[in-house]
């Protein structure tokens, strides 16, 4: 079996935030994250947020700047985006990496989100899957006639990426992880499901992808992280903002702890099957974020030790 991976999804979302500032403190923690050896670099999408949300697409053209070859992706939340625009945007980023890109997709959830623009949210989910095929086949070169999920005649994308472009879809609901199994070439389980649901969640993936005779492909969860020197080190952060409320995580999903302690909890869910972690930081403070990257270098060398 090959190491698991531990790769990063930045934060894009600042708050009040000076934009500037939002924007330093991203290229600040892909520096970093590059300094520690992660395997990958994500950035996330949503919108309408009337706040500093730094959007994927530009700020990923950035942060490639500092990232070097290792695997590159951004997640775009299908039907809310024009999918001639997505398959423009992703040929571009992908032309600007120096490695492996990776083209995350989801649903996106919302009244106010797909509201303001101007999108369906009972329709969300053939939305995805009409916008996904019409992506694919531009990206491959085609000239593309669709009715979904938008009506679009004899349109050609461009630039072409250099090399195929990876899909991983984020999912969490039955169908949607049998969707992911169908349509993906990896999946990726969200941020809040703890550790029965995630050993669920995979097995019916990886069931599905059996039925389906296809390999298991990128096996990811999402994890909020704070690494920190030890134990007490890395609760006196990371506690605080969880008694809080949190993105209303449970108990168990968030990983708390001194570099050999999220070295096991990230190893544990390598048994379950996962062959990638995706780091979300915990932490408002970017000292304290700059510092659980630091160790997360120590984070990664014990996983592929073991």
């Amino acid at each position: 079996m090959l190491p698991m991976r531990i790769g990063v999804s930045l934060r894009s979302s600042y708050g009040t935030v000076e934009p500037r500032v939002a924007a330093r403190r991203m290229v600040e923690r892909t520096r970093a994250a590059r300094a520690a050896g992660l395997d990958s670099l994500f950035v996330g999408d949503h919108h309408v947020t009337g706040s500093t949300y730094l959007q994927n697409g530009p700020v990923l053209g950035r942060l490639l700047a500092e990232w070097g070859d290792r695997t590159a992706g951004a997640l775009f939340l299908l039907p809310l985006w024009h999918p001639v625009l997505v398959a423009e945007q992703v040929g571009t980023l992908a032309a600007l990496a120096r490695g492996r890109f990776v083209l995350q997709v989801g649903l996106g959830d919302g009244e106010g989100q797909f509201a303001g623009m101007g999108a369906s949210l009972s329709r969300r989910a053939g939305d995805l899957e009409a916008a996904l095929d019409v992506i694919r086949r531009l990206l491959a070169g085609e000239t593309v006639t669709a009715d979904r999920p938008v009506r679009i005649r004899d349109a050609r994308g461009g630039p072409l990426p250099p090399e195929p472009v990876d899909v991983w879809i984020g999912a969490g609901a039955a169908r949607g992880i049998e969707r992911a199994a169908r349509l993906g070439d990896g999946w990726i389980a969200g941020p809040w499901v703890a550790t029965d649901d995630a050993r669920d969640q995979a097995a019916r993936y990886l069931d599905a992808r059996a039925a389906l005779g296809r390999p298991p492909g990128v096996v990811a969860v999402r994890r909020d992280v704070h690494v920190g020197a030890d134990g007490a080190d890395a609760h006196r952060v990371a506690d605080p903002v969880l008694a809080a409320g949190y993105r209303g995580l449970p108990p168990d999903a968030a990983v708390v702890g001194g570099p050999e302690e999220v070295a096991e909890a990230f190893l544990a869910l390598g048994e379950l099957g996962y062959t990638d972690v995706l780091v979300r930081h915990l932490a408002d403070d970017h000292d304290e974020v700059l510092a659980s990257f630091e160790r997360l270098a120590a984070v990664r060398d014990l996983v592929r030790e073991a």
